[in-house]
């Protein structure tokens, strides 16, 4: 990792507990901001340290586009959490063969960046 993006890495995790420490939930309750506040520090902290051995500069480029867009839309949304997405459901494919990859191979390309890293640690 070169120093650059070593510091701009650095720079979105301060980012991150920057917005935590002053979040405000939409609801305005006290014990549901100090649960998004709590969520917020737990999930950045569990991906920066998961990613911390990365050295693929394609794959870090990835993490640092992955965290700039949940950033934003976090903000944008006022809502901690990564916002759901609707595929379509696999129902029209057989459950072997050619059509069923293929629909897998869609939904894994669908499947936006802020939501690449949820599911590995959900």
């Amino acid at each position: 990792m070169t120093p650059a993006t070593r510091q701009e890495v650095l720079g979105l995790y301060r980012k991150v507990l920057q917005i935590a420490k002053n979040w405000q939930s939409a609801s305005g309750q006290i014990e549901e901001t100090m649960k998004e506040k709590e969520y917020i520090r737990n999930e950045a902290r569990t991906l920066f340290r998961k990613n911390k051995n990365v050295t693929d500069p394609k794959l870090i480029k990835q993490c640092i586009e992955e965290c700039e867009a949940r950033i934003e839309i976090g903000l944008h949304y006022n809502i901690p959490y990564p916002r759901p997405i609707h595929l379509p459901p696999m129902g029209l494919a057989h459950k072997q063969g050619r059509t069923l990859r293929h629909q897998e191979k869609l939904r894994k390309i669908s499947k936006p960046i802020y939501l690449k890293s949820h599911d590995e640690i959900s």
